[in-house]
């Protein structure tokens, strides 16, 4: 089993930034807790404060893609489900 791994970023609009960055704490500690993740980041750029850089690393497609389902039915799946992301996947089973 290879390990996947998620590079890349979300972009969160000025309007929704009071929202979004409880909630994404929140998420933060949920998927760090998850079984087979083995590092979950998600930093604000220090640059563009809309820009938040995320990397992601599981132990195996399983884990990621059971976080994956998760995700979709959390309140950060809820909330964060409209905002632009740009990733690369690596490592994930076809």
């Amino acid at each position: 089993m290879d390990k996947v791994t998620l590079k890349g970023y979300i972009i969160v609009p000025e309007l929704q930034l009071a929202k979004v960055r409880p909630a994404l704490d929140i998420h933060i500690a949920l998927t760090r807790a998850e079984n087979g993740c083995i590092v979950f980041d998600v930093i604000q750029d220090s640059i563009d404060k809309h820009k938040f850089n995320v990397y992601e690393e599981f132990v195996d497609s399983a884990s990621f893609l059971a976080h994956q389902a998760r995700v979709r039915s959390s309140k950060w799946g809820e909330i964060s489900k409209n905002l632009a992301r740009q990733y690369k996947v690596t490592g994930l089973a076809e």
